[in-house]
């Protein structure tokens, strides 16, 4: 956007003049200004962060206050915004005459054919509404269910059914790197195929079956070549890498690391939607050798505030803003809800240790984590030293959690449990 692209002290005066003069401009575009600046942009300077927040909460509460004046729901921000996006009275007279539509424009009514009056308002509004849900939601596979079953409700042709089970009995049976190669070519093409769901094909291919050393061929030849792309590199993770660490128990292998970081690094976006939600999302909670997988992509592949978007989302974000990628064969390895243990304690320390800056909603949902877990991990070091990590790194943060949090930590008993409540007396 290029309002990121100005000096802080800019972008600050500007949001705080859209503030001002919201009725002039739509409700809508105005929330999605500040919400993207709030959640997508790399280290938002403070008074723009603050310009940011005061913008959406002077939004929110206008359109609020128009759907209380209006006592339904059809007088609030939707009908606020197709006001705002509708045609002036003059333009749509002049439109529904055979008058030139524009004194200075030759153009007339006839030009265009007898329904332009009709339809063309109507037809712009889908194209620039398909659009927008394009841009802004690249892939449609997400947390939902109904989107998560979506690609595997239309059949195959009998014809790709085939070729996709031949290609299931090479991937199981790896002879050498350049078949493997070969094969990673033929899965692309036969996926990219133009109006074919790329998710049902990679289902009946079940690459994740395959060898570690077939895997990390696979994930190294099965680039689109586009790195802005989010559709196929996420498709790509969640049908070779997900399926192996959701049930991973011990240290991965090295050729899979080393091939799940290099596409990590050029389709970061796809691995936060394919790989972190749905791995901190695991039913079980995630273990230590997942946890140290997300920590080296975190550090690796992430910039700090990508990841404090992350965790953003992940922590106060509802299922719209929790998108991930997944196939459905695979879904009873996903639970709702986070499950809160060691290791996902262990993850935010690496996190707060790779010096990420979280914002307050983050570190207020963690403080609350923190009230309720106390007295279930009294005596578990880590949950301590992440504790301690949290109070020490976030302390600016903190001043307004004080209390409850000193009354958390003296429900422990660890051998950092003093070093916490130290801390915490000096704030």
């Amino acid at each position: 956007m290029f309002i990121e692209t100005l000096p802080g002290m800019v972008q600050s005066r500007i949001l705080s003049f859209l503030a001002v003069e919201n009725r002039r401009f739509s409700g809508k575009e105005l929330s999605k200004l500040a919400r993207h600046l709030l959640s997508e942009s790399q280290e938002l300077e403070f008074w723009v962060k603050k310009a940011a927040r005061y913008l959406l909460d002077v939004v929110s509460e206008s359109n609020m206050n128009e759907w209380i004046s209006g006592f339904s729901l059809d007088s609030g921000e939707e009908s606020v915004g197709e006001e705002f996006d509708s045609l002036p009275e003059w333009l749509k007279d002049a439109a529904a005459t055979n008058d030139p539509l524009l004194s200075w424009l030759p153009l007339s009514v006839s030009d265009f054919g007898s329904s332009f009056c009709d339809d063309s308002l109507g037809k712009d509004e889908d194209l620039f509404s398909q659009v927008e849900e394009n841009g802004e939601n690249d892939l449609m596979e997400s947390g939902d269910d109904i989107d998560r079953d979506q690609a595997l409700n239309v059949p195959l042709e009998p014809e790709i059914e085939k070729m996709a089970v031949s290609l299931r009995d090479r991937v199981l049976n790896f002879e050498s790197s350049l078949k493997a190669v070969a094969l990673a070519n033929e899965i692309r093409l036969l996926c990219l195929e133009k109006g074919r769901d790329s998710l049902q094909v990679l289902n009946l291919i079940e690459p994740w079956k395959a060898e570690d050393e077939t895997a990390s061929v696979l994930i190294s030849h099965l680039s689109s070549g586009d790195e802005e792309e989010l559709a196929w590199p996420s498709q790509v993770l969640c049908s070779i890498v997900l399926p192996k660490l959701l049930v991973l128990e011990e240290p991965a292998s090295r050729l899979l690391v080393t091939s799940t970081m290099e596409y990590c690094s050029l389709h970061q976006r796809a691995a936060v939607q394919a790989l972190l939600f749905p791995l901190v999302f695991r039913r079980n909670g995630i273990n230590n050798p997942i946890c140290d997988v997300i920590t080296r992509i975190v550090r690796e592949c992430l910039h700090p505030a990508h990841v404090s978007a992350f965790c953003q989302k992940l922590l106060c974000g509802g299922d719209e803003e929790r998108r991930f990628t997944m196939l459905q064969c695979h879904q009873c390895l996903i639970s709702s809800e986070l499950v809160w243990t060691e290791s996902l304690f262990n993850l935010f320390q690496n996190i707060l240790n790779h010096n990420v800056q979280l914002t307050q909603d983050s570190v207020d949902c963690l403080v609350y984590h923190v009230t309720q877990m106390a007295e279930r991990f009294s005596k578990s070091l880590k949950f301590g030293n992440f504790v301690l990590c949290l109070v020490s790194k976030c302390a600016s943060l903190l001043k307004s959690h004080k209390n409850v949090l000193t009354e958390a930590v003296e429900c422990t008993d660890t051998l950092v449990t003093k070093s916490i409540l130290s801390r915490l007396a000096s704030f």
